[in-house]
């Protein structure tokens, strides 16, 4: 793993990405940054030893992560997850009726030569797709056309809809985002999801939450356009939308309106799942120490919000002291503590693997840096190759 920086970038590179969907790139980023979002004078280098090895670490977290939702279940662990309790056995018959899941992004630890390690897991509702399916491919295409990427995730994802589309009851696949989304970042996002699943041969129409209604009369939801819903991918979380108005109703009619991602999904988006899988896999070489309710025998820690976003209310502390608090709305339905590994540093950079599975392949890679030790909305995009 090698960083090079202060590579000539293409002109007008804004143009070019944001054409290729990244029309965002400006409005996620703070506006008082002098560094882009996208930064494409910098990428890194990975040989193909290097990512056959985090192919397998990926597939083999997706495989423990399937097991800790099958132990949530089967010891109705719901309460150390700050699930509502009325939401339970929903999540339970999600599970057991092996709703189809469609992808989730993996965040690691990795410096090039030890393990790489697991730090959360992104599986309801992950971002910095595009940049990683379709702009730093793209990339790629144009500065380094010789080289090739660890990058298989707009393909996976349409073979991924061709699988599941079956058990979606075959009518109208709604997608849908909140119009309370000011970046642009959750509409372009589900717009580029929406499109693989047409080239999929999927059935498909846009939709704002807000304007999903419930037909008392059909004892359905409907669009604007009255058609009701047949399946609905969402880029909501599953802890805003129980809590929302239509929330009851949506899980009492989760056996017939599908949505994707299904509600088991609350169980691995959430934190207290690094606890449930160091109880499960203690010592395991890609997993951190990491407990529920209190730091236990860990004396460097980063405190985690259970279901906490972009590094928000996240504190480090170490033996000396508190080395890094983030400010933020987060924490009171509890906290994970995972041992602190400081992001290894290049050039003054810590890099965040941000690794993706789609169905239970992994499927690419998308690195986030930052000159903190937390990875926040601060941080910028940055593009990889395979060489060697």
């Amino acid at each position: 793993m090698i960083r090079s920086s202060g590579n000539p970038v293409r002109p007008g590179w804004p143009d070019i990405v944001e054409r290729q969907g990244l029309g965002f790139h400006v409005s996620v980023h703070p506006e008082h940054l002098t560094r882009p979002y996208w930064d494409e004078s910098v990428h890194y280098e990975f040989t193909m030893a290097e990512v056959l090895a985090l192919e397998e670490t990926v597939e083999e977290l997706h495989r423990m992560c399937l097991a800790a939702v099958e132990h949530v279940v089967a010891e109705e662990r719901y309460a150390d997850f700050g699930i509502p309790e009325w939401a339970a056995p929903f999540i339970r018959g999600s599970w057991k009726r092996a709703d189809p899941y469609l992808y989730g992004r993996f965040d690691l630890h990795y410096d090039g030569s030890g393990p790489a390690r697991m730090l959360e897991y992104n599986a309801d509702t992950p971002t910095c797709l595009v940049e990683a399916a379709v702009a730093q491919w793209h990339w790629m295409q144009d500065v380094h056309p010789g080289l090739d990427q660890w990058n298989s995730v707009h393909e996976r994802l349409v073979d991924r809809w061709a699988e599941i589309g079956p058990r979606l009851g075959g009518g109208l696949v709604h997608f849908a985002w909140t119009n309370e989304d000011e970046t642009g970042e959750e509409a372009l996002t589900t717009a580029y999801i929406q499109e693989t699943a047409a080239q999929a041969g999927l059935p498909v129409r846009e939709v704002a939450l807000e304007d999903i209604g419930w037909d008392q009369r059909r004892q359905a939801f409907v669009d604007l356009q009255e058609a009701p819903l047949g399946a609905a991918f969402k880029l909501y979380p599953w802890e805003w939308l129980v809590k929302d108005r239509f929330g009851p109703l949506v899980l009492q009619n989760l056996d017939r309106v599908p949505w994707v991602e299904p509600i088991w999904k609350m169980v691995l988006s959430n934190k207290a799942l690094l606890a449930v899988l160091w109880e499960l896999y203690p010592g395991h070489p890609n997993l951190l120490p990491a407990y529920l309710g209190d730091p236990g025998p860990l004396d460097s820690y980063i405190a985690k919000p259970l279901l906490g976003r972009e590094g928000a209310s996240m504190s480090i502390v170490t033996p000396g002291g508190e080395l890094e608090r983030r400010p933020g709305g987060y924490g009171a339905e509890g906290y994970v503590y995972q041992e602190f590994l400081a992001l290894p540093e290049f050039e003054g950079q810590r890099p965040v693997l941000g690794t993706w599975v789609v169905g239970d392949g992994s499927a690419g890679l998308g690195i986030r840096e930052t000159s903190n030790l937390i990875t926040d909305d601060t941080s910028s995009f940055v593009p990889h190759v395979i060489r060697g």
